[in-house]
């Protein structure tokens, strides 16, 4: 027996509206396997969310549907979409960049403008209206070539950070639930032996801290430095909330120094 085919949803929606997605994906025949990445995204952040639904959804098997709802501009002009990728997986959305550093991760692929759905109730809600039923289309086997016209999505990429011979600086990509600001500098850019460092948020004076392995190591109420589970620079409060502490928000510009002096 074929194995059902996965389906993922990532949304700002909450968990009501995203209930109606589902809805809609319950019909599928014989059933969808339907998994839930996050229905808590910031409202209306695309970079933010294009960066979790990277990290959430390049793990899963090859000819996945990822379904993705972060959209500010529903029902005006953006273009919705399907990705075939490379790997075989299925990318619906909207043209907005949220799609794209998803689908690179993916090895690239080809795009479709989705047709306007007859039974679309409003302009107000194309997850169930217009994402839903596609998604379930592509799940059962449908060309996307058949659900619209190709079209050159809008582009987006993630910000990228630079270095230097003791530095980097860049920029927050995102803030978690523990307040933790994750950078997108790369973490093996720090040498090995460091154990110290300092950095800037913005303007800001600059902070020296410490680099540690774990939350452990850094110590309860102790801001610091680590590695991030994303495999990037990430500023912490040990039991405690970074953002909060620093006034710090997605956006804010990170400058990092390190040396065994500092």
């Amino acid at each position: 027996m074929r194995r059902p085919r996965l389906v993922t949803l990532t949304t700002d929606i909450g968990a009501a509206y995203a209930a109606q997605m589902k809805a809609v994906l319950a019909h599928a025949d014989p059933p969808l396997t339907v998994v839930d990445l996050a229905h808590d995204l910031i409202p209306h952040a695309i970079g933010e969310a294009a960066f979790l639904v990277r990290a959430m959804a390049a793990g899963f098997p090859a000819g996945t549907v990822h379904v993705v709802v972060v959209d500010p501009g529903v029902g005006g002009r953006r273009a919705a979409l399907a990705i075939a990728t490379k790997d075989g997986s299925r990318l619906v959305g909207p043209d907005n960049g949220v799609l794209l550093p998803l689908a690179d991760a993916l090895g690239g692929g080809r795009a479709y403008r989705l047709r306007a759905a007859a039974s679309r109730v409003g302009r107000t809600f194309d997850g169930r209206d217009l994402f839903a039923p596609a998604a379930l289309r592509l799940a059962q086997g449908t060309a996307p070539a058949r659900l619209g016209e190709p079209i050159a999505p809008r582009r987006f990429r993630l910000p990228t950070a630079s270095r230097s011979a003791h530095g980097a600086r860049g920029e927050v990509l995102h803030r978690d639930r523990f307040g933790n600001l994750i950078s997108n500098v790369p973490s093996d850019w720090v040498p090995p032996g460091v154990r110290r460092l300092s950095f800037r948020l913005n303007d800001r004076a600059r902070r020296q801290v410490p680099f540690a392995r774990s939350y452990e190591e850094l110590g309860r109420r102790r801001l610091g430095v680590l590695s991030s589970s994303f495999g990037l620079l990430e500023v912490a409060v040990g039991e405690g909330d970074a953002a909060r502490r620093l006034g710090a928000a997605v956006g804010d510009r990170l400058t990092l120094t390190w040396s065994r002096r500092v």
